[in-house]
């Protein structure tokens, strides 16, 4: 029952309008449907090979035209005084290389000194974290450790996650060795998840091919019992979906993370699971004997409570990342999806005083696209793509020093959106009047 807690949810259609471009671009009026970026030789994804190399470089790659047209502005259309609605199911009247050519050459460095240094910064904070709540041994403030170290722990993560990518660096034996000691030490399967991971950024925005937090289709959504709908999207028990999600996957595809004959991964790609999930044996093995020496209820504060933390933190970002917008944004099936259609539907964060501590993984959009680009130029990068992207992309609220107000939004996403029609390749959440 547990594991229908790793699907999505769902909303009413709304009719299309699709927005007139500006002057210069209005030989897109007469035909709304640009030529297929699935097809486009400027995108291409190495991930999908199928070469017997240990050393893969799975992230997106995107060759950009030798010469790019000045980007195109999306902006409302005035018609007979009245303001058109914006539809971003729309064909957009830009293509991935023109955001491509608006981000600055210098944000695709990869800095492994700069990336280290952000891993060491971490480490330090979250052993010093954990000599002093040790130290001190107090009721008062072991709730205050438990919060920053599992939001220390979620950092960790997010670096590993940039290993994965092979943003951290140009270097994949760095990248891998890196990645195992960072994901290992938090419970996390690095080969494992890094090629699940892979599955979603190729299919992002995909209804039934994309990898996490997908939506249920409504035939499926019906069949569940009563009990499994309210668990599903009852706080809190989404927020504790990720372990679950490693083991089982999510409902209507088999597998785990930990098996090398899962079919979420190639044959060739059998000795990098074994490995991960070696690393992973190992820490918990690692573990087992702490408890042991220190007796397992401090284990269960220095560790246990901040992990459940960090998962937390991690369904939390990824499930917004995608869900809970003001406005109702569009899943795609068949011949209407495309790399960039599905990758503006992805939604940036504003996380006040986490955002340097998580490392921005709050500027999602651009990642996205281009998870290649390390985390610290993602900012940069995002403010330079904002002027081709137009209405396609949706500036985050501003959050306090804290963003408790992300927890309203889940609440009304998870009281709305539900699941998504069985037909159609322009799909949007629908709402269960009856949970």
């Amino acid at each position: 029952m547990s594991s229908w807690v790793l699907s999505e949810c769902g909303l009413r259609p709304l009719p299309k309008v699709y927005p007139r471009p500006r002057s210069g671009f209005s030989k897109f009026r007469s035909s709304p449907v640009l030529p297929d970026l699935k097809r486009s030789p400027c995108l291409r994804i190495s991930c999908c090979s199928l070469s017997n190399s240990r050393e893969r470089k799975w992230e997106v790659n995107v060759a950009a035209p030798l010469q790019v047209a000045p980007p195109p502005v999306v902006d409302e259309v005035v018609a007979n005084g009245v303001p058109e609605e914006f539809d971003p199911a729309a064909q957009p009247p830009f293509k991935l290389a023109d955001v491509r050519a608006a981000i600055p050459k210098h944000c695709w460095v990869k800095d492994p000194w700069k990336s280290m240094s952000y891993v060491v910064r971490d480490v330090a904070i979250v052993f010093g974290l954990a000599a002093v709540a040790a130290h001190f041994n107090n009721w008062l403030l072991w709730p205050l450790y438990w919060f920053a170290q599992g939001t220390m722990f979620w950092a960790l993560f997010v670096l590993g996650h940039d290993c994965g990518h092979g943003s951290f660096s140009n270097d994949p034996k760095l990248n891998s060795v890196v990645g195992h000691l960072l994901h290992s030490s938090i419970l996390v399967p690095y080969h494992g998840w890094r090629i699940s991971h892979r599955t979603h950024h190729q299919n992002h925005g995909h209804v039934e091919n994309d990898e996490s937090w997908h939506p249920i289709p409504e035939s499926l959504y019906k069949s569940l019992d009563n009990i499994t709908k309210k668990l599903r999207f009852t706080v809190p028990f989404p927020l504790l979906a990720y372990p679950v999600y490693l083991w089982k996957r999510s409902p209507g595809k088999s597998g785990s993370h930990f098996n090398p004959d899962s079919d979420l991964f190639n044959p060739n790609e059998r000795k990098d699971i074994i490995t991960s999930t070696a690393c992973w044996t190992a820490m918990a093995a690692l573990l087992g004997g702490l408890a042991f020496v220190m007796g397992p209820i401090q284990l269960l504060k220095l560790y246990g409570v901040p992990y459940v933390i960090f998962v937390m933190w991690l369904d939390l970002v990824t499930y917004l990342h995608h869900h809970g917008h003001d406005d109702k944004l569009p899943w795609y099936r068949g011949e209407e999806w495309s790399y960039l259609r599905g990758g503006l539907t992805t939604i940036d964060r504003d996380y006040g005083w986490i955002n340097n501590i998580h490392h921005d993984i709050g500027t999602h959009v651009i990642h996205h696209l281009f998870p290649q680009i390390p985390h610290y130029h993602l900012i940069e990068a995002t403010e330079a793509a904002k002027p081709v992207l137009g209405k396609y992309y949706r500036e985050p609220k501003k959050s306090g020093p804290l963003p408790f107000y992300l927890l309203g939004v889940l609440l009304r996403s998870l009281k709305k959106d539900h699941y998504v029609s069985d037909t159609g390749d322009v799909v949007y959440y629908q709402t269960d009047p009856e949970l």
